[in-house]
């Protein structure tokens, strides 16, 4: 299977140009077939089905924020079921949120194994998100990342290179490490220093500072390979662009 047909768009990339219905249209338009919707669009889950119906859409996974997973687990998977979700993936946790020490990354590890395995028996799978405080070391020299996937075999991680890259770190040995892990992957990238400082130093997917080309073997095992830009100022032209040099992988 190649690329293209793995190929999704996560909608966060899109949130400062509404609607969701046309900003469906501009990516069906552009070739794509399925999205990744972010936690703010399923508050309203029956405009963002219908939209997605309307386009020819498929989400075949979902960020989805982990109160709700704390809170409604019940719920969240309902509305996984309802878009045809397979994966779930929690994308984040506040700073005053975050463990401070090895001990905490591994209890809150555990807690995702619990999510995940009670998911399982629902048919759903659970992946982490990151960013790049959990690739940062802890005084002890570990890795938060390492942590939470040792504490939490069910779990699957949903790599974001962009990110992996902003901590400062080589995307290479961390694709090979959880090759077996990594189902969904956000292929993100990272300007040039000093260049586009107004979509916050982050550019479209091949016309940036990282050697795909060097990362696309360990990219193969991924099902889903997700495109994202933080701060676009033409989410149109990301789209574009980002598919554009995904083709030629």
């Amino acid at each position: 299977m190649s690329f293209l047909d793995r190929l999704s768009f996560q909608l966060y990339s899109a949130r400062n140009f509404p609607p969701v219905d046309r900003q469906l249209a501009t990516l069906a338009g552009l070739g794509y077939h399925k999205v990744e919707p972010f936690g703010g669009l399923l508050k309203e889950p029956d405009a963002l089905k219908s939209a997605l119906d309307r386009n020819g859409m498929a989400a075949p996974s979902t960020h989805i924020g982990i109160d709700m997973m704390r809170s409604d687990l019940e719920g969240a998977a309902a509305l996984a079921k309802r878009f045809g979700v397979g994966i779930l993936v929690l994308p984040w946790l506040n700073p005053d949120e975050r463990p401070t020490d090895a001990a905490g990354w591994s209890a809150f590890g555990r807690e995702l194994q619990d999510f995940a395995t009670r998911l399982k028996a629902k048919g759903l799978r659970l992946a982490w998100h990151n960013h790049d405080f959990e690739m940062r070391p802890l005084p002890d020299g570990r890795i938060p990342l390492d942590l939470i996937l040792a504490a939490a075999p069910d779990v699957l991680w949903e790599a974001d290179i962009g990110w992996i890259v902003r901590a400062g770190g080589d995307p290479l040995p961390w694709l090979e490490r959880y090759r077996d892990r990594i189902k969904a992957v956000h292929v993100k990238d990272v300007a040039p220093i000093g260049r586009n400082q107004d979509e916050d130093g982050w550019a479209d997917v091949g016309n940036g500072q990282i050697d795909w080309k060097r990362l696309v073997p360990a990219l193969r095992s991924a099902e889903i390979v997700i495109v994202e830009h933080d701060n676009p100022g033409d989410f149109e032209r990301f789209a574009r662009r980002s598919r554009e040099a995904i083709a030629t992988w």
